[in-house]
């Protein structure tokens, strides 16, 4: 005998066909909204529906109709603040039209994403977002569009690839904080990156992220407006846990010649600079400058209030699950594609340095 606590077997198109007194066929019409059914029937099922809690076999339904309502999203660290407000974007506009939401981390691995978006497709998702971990190897997501299934890229772009991308212009926002930082007098300026390389970084070295390119490209032009030499040596790549990022920091404010200024490519590694700067003994601006990308409240609540460059990351989500909605529905753009812009925003955490590095000869 069951029990309120036992669990109930799954109401079926069968039970709510038998208490409206109606056929299977019909009864499934009905509640799938397809093909010709009268007014009449149509109450009885649904009546019956709410009656028995009836909830409907989405894979099912999705093998009858080619739609599942549902969205797969594809992205290298959900820890990361940054996706997780993109997230929130794509989430809130998807609820907005009806769609369900799938999301899988990598843990930025392209083996990972190759097996994510195999699983995604499986699973019969109407259209898939994806911040690629690599933006040069790619075809596991052309294999997406070849599908037939919408694709649209989110933060990242991707080579060869003609699928619509979200992001922001990198290059120019870099190149105007880096403008910034060497006029407030630097020039061993730091970058530290989570991206994996398998060497350290060389000027000229071919990046698997077009958003980590297009930042040490803007700061390499900042540099050669000024007539300055690229500190390639404190380019600084594969940051991984907190202590990996102390520890680069470490190597950063050591030597003869130390970084001046730091630039965080985002906010977790951003925390592990700022606590090993203090444990350092060291204090913002007066020993180093510090610059990070995105805002973040926390960033208003430190001693000093820190330097970021703000991106439009929730307008980003919004922008990718919009695009990729009226891709599935068929329907053109009723207006044009947001400008996502970021902005550097300038506070306490970027100060003159104590000593000025030497110019580099023209």
């Amino acid at each position: 005998m069951s029990t309120d606590g036992s669990r109930r077997r799954d109401v079926t198109v069968a039970d709510v066909a038998k208490a409206a007194k109606v056929s299977k066929a019909q009864a499934a019409r009905a509640l799938g909204n397809y093909g010709a059914v009268s007014d009449d029937v149509r109450e009885r099922v649904l009546a019956a529906a709410e009656e028995l809690e009836y909830r409907p076999n989405e894979l099912a339904r999705s093998m009858n109709t080619g739609r599942s309502n549902t969205i797969g999203v594809v992205v290298g660290d959900i820890e990361n603040p940054h996706f997780g407000l993109a997230m929130r974007g794509i989430t809130d506009t998807a609820k907005k039209s009806g769609y369900n939401v799938i999301l899988i981390n990598t843990d930025e691995e392209r083996a990972a994403e190759v097996d994510a978006v195999r699983v995604l497709l499986d699973k019969r998702v109407d259209g898939l977002i994806v911040a690629p971990a690599s933006s040069v190897e790619t075809s596991h997501l052309q294999q997406v569009q070849d599908s037939g299934r919408p694709l649209v890229l989110l933060d990242r772009a991707a080579q060869g690839l003609d699928a619509e991308t979200f992001a922001v212009d990198m290059g120019g926002i870099s190149y105007e904080s880096t403008k910034y930082l060497i006029e407030s007098g630097h020039q061993r300026i730091a970058f530290v990156s989570t991206l994996k390389t398998d060497r350290p970084y060389e000027e000229g070295m071919v990046l698997d992220s077009s958003q980590i390119s297009d930042r040490l490209e803007g700061i390499r032009r900042a540099f050669k407006d000024e007539g300055l030499a690229l500190p390639a040596d404190l380019v600084r790549l594969n940051a991984g846990d907190s202590e990996s990022v102390k520890a680069i920091t470490r190597g950063l404010l050591e030597g003869p010649d130390p970084a001046t200024a730091i630039i965080a490519s985002d906010g977790l590694i951003a925390l592990g600079v700022v606590e090993a700067i203090q444990e350092a003994g060291l204090a913002i601006p007066a020993d180093v400058s510090f610059l990070m990308y995105d805002d973040f409240a926390w960033t208003r609540l430190t001693t000093p209030p820190l330097t970021v460059i703000a991106q439009p990351v929730y307008d980003m989500g919004i922008a990718a699950a919009t695009a990729l909605i009226r891709r599935i529905e068929g329907r053109k753009s009723a207006a044009p594609t947001p400008e996502l812009v970021a902005r550097l925003i300038q506070r306490g955490s970027v100060g003159a340095p104590q000593r000025t590095a030497v110019r580099a000869s023209s």
